[in-house]
This record gives structure tokens, C-alpha cells and sequence, in this order.
């Protein structure tokens, strides 16, 4: 556990956002439809979010796994009709993936399934809280996202 009074105060936010992390796939992964994982949700929502085709390696990149990894989870997207892969017509080795009206409908009721959790913490906190929180974890994410970048590959 972090020690609030002797650890770098970023530190110690970045290991509490850890541990919210922890906690909130473990229940989201609990109310999943179907077998999913949290990793197949998340290139869900990408797509949702997102729009638009993206090859496997720019996904593995957004989401900094593997190519492999990545991969891997599309084949299971992929073999559940979720996301199509088709030949990328501008390399003729790569290969463009995109979701489909089945994997939207399975992302929303991913996000419906998670109905009772949100609830409950919504409940828990007033929403200023939420609002006044959001802009700064969005600024950390965007910050954190420019300087990905800058790091050396892991593959």
C-alpha cells in the first residue's frame, strides 16, 4: 500500500486509480454477458467511441499489448461476430478490423449489464464530485497518452 504521508503524491494517486482499476474490472467482469473479459469489451468500446476501421498493430498500440495479445483478442471477437477482419486494400499483408451491429449490440449490453454498479456509486457520491474529478483524470489520461509516444516499443 502506498504511504500517503512519505510517497510521491503522484504515486500515490496512480496507486489508488490502480486499485479502483482492480476493483471495478473484478465486478465488471462478474455481470459480462456471455464470457466476455473486460479486454474484449474495451476493443468494443474503442470501436464505439472511436468509429471508424483500425488495423491490428494500431490497436495493440492504443492499447499497449502485444501484437499477439491483440490479436488473439480479435480472433475471439471475431469468431463470436463482433468485429469483421478483412484485407487492408491499401497493404496487401495488413488487415483492417471493424466492428459490427452484433458487437455494438454486445457493447451495449455490456454497458447495461454494468446498470446496478453504477448505481450504486452513483448513489455512493454526489455528482459534483464526479464532474469536478472527471476534467483532471482526463487531462492525466491525455497527458499519460501524448507520452506513450516518447517510450521505447515493448515488442
Amino acid at each position: 500500500m502506498a504511504n500517503p504521508k512519505t510517497d510521491p503524491l503522484p504515486f500515490v494517486v496512480f496507486n489508488e486509480i490502480g486499485i479502483i482499476e482492480q476493483l471495478a474490472r473484478t465486478r465488471f467482469e462478474r455481470v459480462l454477458p456471455d464470457g466476455l473479459k473486460v479486454s474484449h469489451f474495451s476493443v468494443l468500446n474503442h470501436f464505439v467511441r472511436l468509429g471508424g476501421t483500425r488495423s491490428p498493430a494500431e490497436l495493440a498500440r492504443a492499447f499497449q499489448v502485444t501484437k499477439g495479445a491483440m490479436t488473439n483478442t480479435i480472433q475471439r471477437l471475431e469468431a463470436r461476430g463482433l468485429v469483421t477482419v478483412r484485407p487492408d486494400p491499401r497493404d496487401g499483408r495488413g488487415k483492417l478490423v471493424e466492428i459490427t451491429p452484433a458487437g455494438r449490440q454486445v457493447r451495449e449490453q455490456c454497458v447495461a449489464a454494468l446498470g446496478p454498479l453504477l448505481a450504486e456509486v452513483d448513489a455512493a457520491f454526489p455528482r459534483e464530485e464526479f464532474a469536478r474529478t472527471l476534467p483532471f483524470l482526463q487531462a492525466l489520461r491525455a497527458h499519460l497518452d501524448r507520452a506513450r509516444d516518447k517510450a521505447p516499443a515493448s515488442d
